[in-house]
């Protein structure tokens, strides 16, 4: 159900999701899955209390089984741990807070230790795009989850390319965030130093809708860091902190520019330093998507990519690996058989490595990490094969360490040296087996790459992509444009002067604008009375203590609404705007400096309720 065409009936997608499930019986997919009926009462509740306040309303969700649902196992897929967790993760409270519903927790390698799915004595699941083929790993269940459609979205967790590898092999995205930027506490570390959360998910706008909700702070986390990037105004999907406030890149130029392709330096491994392990298939994709990013304008600039892949063999090759053992190894020791033979092995080889080798290891990887900064003068995204070639599942079991060392040679030094990704689905073998391509950027850059990302899957905040597809499920990928906007309009969110009925609408209507539907703000803004003439709001987006805010979205010409934004006076900007289901599109906000300078109006909850004037009955368009 599109989101122009009235709410979504949480209860009946709940079914939907379940009766696929039923329908199609798939492997592998689930260590713990929640029963039909508490599901449903759980949307029969958001039901009952409505949309307004929750971004992802009704919207159905899968969970990593390393990561804690309160009152469920977390087995990280180990059949002995059976005892249920205390309490939410805070990625999963969070998600809980903004509506979604929860349908499951995955199965995955056991104790996140593998990239290829095949590690779990709960089954193994394979692609869903390519039938017989590893789904990837370790984050095996929630990939084929999502790319299956019984979740619109799945929490994952990445240390070496858990995220990124699944997402690769089942044609959908992985975005591995900065570190740090969402909580790790309730997540069984695998690395607990370099592990993240990941968000896999159709489209890159999805991911990034959900990253806006899980990305805080959390003071109780020691590994938790405030996101210090700077808004990009107009990014697909968007965070929202004041537009104009965007700070310089490491080369001056704003992040403003971190956008699309266009004039994007692009990163990319001198030909000799190409690894497709034979794969010519998965060469010829790799050229294609080159030359399509080449097509969106970006220049190609050729990188010394040695030192990220020495740093990536640190992880498992050296004192690094003993990591595993501060979570793992008492379960080795305390119940040998119930752990996986191969997780059983990579562990008792970390036994060897003394403090010595940790700090050896410690020291050359702040060596290549310094080796590898000045790439990023050069450069503002690398775009990496996800993987340089990929296995049937016979093949992986046949030799499980080496294809998931194969697995991991462009995604394994990505948290090491403290860099963000997103993986998205970039072509296909000859033989249907998907390929996938990671946009690659320094730490807090995460909208730099989301932003690439989203030019090379063809997304676009206009009406023909304007809602992310985490407000449905996987077969259910319609957004505002199906309630009548045009290929040729662009959106536009409104909440102050230029409503329905109020002084500036006629500035839309002479542009050839039309309403579409009337809605909310996610709960992440405070509106503020601004002194000037007529009055106006200003919106502004902040981390915490925000409110959902009511607003209107219109469909305006694309020259139309050039002109309209080269006219928006400061303290005003158009920038990405966070609504009530999940989705984003451009929308006013206004600078920080002059809002908080204004009586804030938040709690009357939207600029029609602080002046008294009730919203027009006119109908949307269509």
């Amino acid at each position: 159900m599109s989101a122009g065409s009235g709410p979504v009936d949480p209860v009946a997608r709940i079914d939907e999701v379940y009766d696929r499930i039923e329908a199609d019986g798939r492997p592998g997919v689930w260590i713990s899955l929640v029963r039909r009926q508490e599901a449903r009462r759980r949307a029969a509740e958001l039901a009952r209390e409505g949309p307004a306040g929750r971004p992802l309303y009704g919207v159905p969700f899968a969970v990593k089984d390393n990561i804690d649902v309160a009152g469920m196992a977390t087995t990280a897929a180990c059949s002995v741990r059976t005892d249920p967790a205390a309490d939410h993760a805070p990625a999963v409270a969070r998600l809980l807070d903004a509506g979604a519903v929860l349908i499951g927790k995955t199965n995955m390698d056991q104790f996140a230790t593998g990239l290829t799915g095949t590690r779990s004595p709960f089954g193994i699941p394979d692609s869903v795009v390519a039938p017989g083929f590893i789904a990837g790993g370790s984050s095996s269940g929630s990939a084929v989850a999502v790319a299956a459609g019984y979740a619109a979205f799945a929490l994952g967790t990445d240390t070496a390319g858990s995220g990124r590898v699944p997402a690769a092999c089942n044609g959908i995205v992985g975005l591995k965030p900065t570190r740090g930027i969402v909580s790790t506490r309730g997540v069984l570390p695998a690395c607990r130093s370099f592990d993240a959360v990941s968000i896999l998910a159709p489209d890159v706008a999805g991911a990034v809708a959900v990253l806006d909700v899980i990305a805080a702070f959390d003071p109780a986390d020691p590994y938790s860091r405030r996101w210090e990037q700077a808004a990009a105004p107009g990014m697909t999907g968007g965070n929202g902190a004041v537009p104009t406030t965007a700070r310089p890149g490491r080369d001056g130029r704003s992040s403003a520019g971190d956008l699309g392709a266009r004039g994007r330096r692009v990163g990319v491994p001198r030909r000799e330093q190409w690894e497709f392990f034979g794969d010519d298939g998965f060469e010829k994709a790799y050229q294609d998507a080159l030359a399509r990013l080449e097509g969106l304008g970006a220049e190609l600039v050729e990188i010394d990519l040695d030192p990220f892949v020495e740093a990536g063999r640190l992880l498992y090759g050296t004192g690094l690996v003993a990591e595993r053992l501060t979570s793992i190894g008492p379960w080795l020791a305390s119940h040998p058989e119930a752990v996986h033979p191969v997780v059983a092995e990579i562990l008792r080889g970390a036994e060897r490595f003394t403090g010595a080798d940790v700090h050896a290891a410690r020291h050359r990887l702040a060596e290549l990490r310094r080796c590898s900064e000045p790439t990023w003068s050069d450069v503002d995204v690398l775009v990496l094969p996800t993987t340089g070639t990929t296995f049937t599942i016979e093949e992986a079991l046949a030799d499980p360490i080496g294809s998931s060392m194969t697995l991991g040679h462009y995604t394994n030094f990505v948290n090491l040296l403290d860099l963000c990704a997103v993986a998205v689905p970039a072509g296909t073998r000859p033989d249907g087996v998907p390929f996938g391509v990671t946009v690659v950027a320094p730490a807090h850059h995460d909208r730099r790459a989301t932003g690439l990302a989203a030019h090379l899957t063809g997304e676009r905040l206009t009406a023909a992509a304007a809602a992310p597809t985490n407000a449905a499920v996987a077969t259910d990928r319609s957004g505002i444009g199906a309630a009548g906007a045009h290929r040729e309009e662009v959106l536009l969110v409104v909440v102050g002067a230029h409503l329905r009925g109020q002084p500036l609408e006629h500035q839309l209507l002479e542009l050839g604008g039309r309403f579409l539907t009337s809605t909310h703000t996610a709960p992440c803004y405070r509106l503020f009375a601004l002194p000037t003439e007529p009055p106006k709001p200003g919106l502004v987006r902040v981390e915490d203590g925000g409110a959902s805010i009511e607003a209107e979205v219109w469909a305006l010409p694309v020259a139309g609404f050039g002109a309209f934004v080269a006219a928006v006076p400061s303290p005003l900007a158009i920038g990405t705007l966070h609504l009530a289901g999940g989705w984003s599109a451009p929308g006013f906000l206004c600078e920080s400096v002059a809002a908080y300078a204004a009586p804030d109006i938040t709690e009357t909850g939207g600029w029609r309720n602080y002046l008294g004037s009730p919203p027009p009955r006119t109908p949307p368009a269509g």
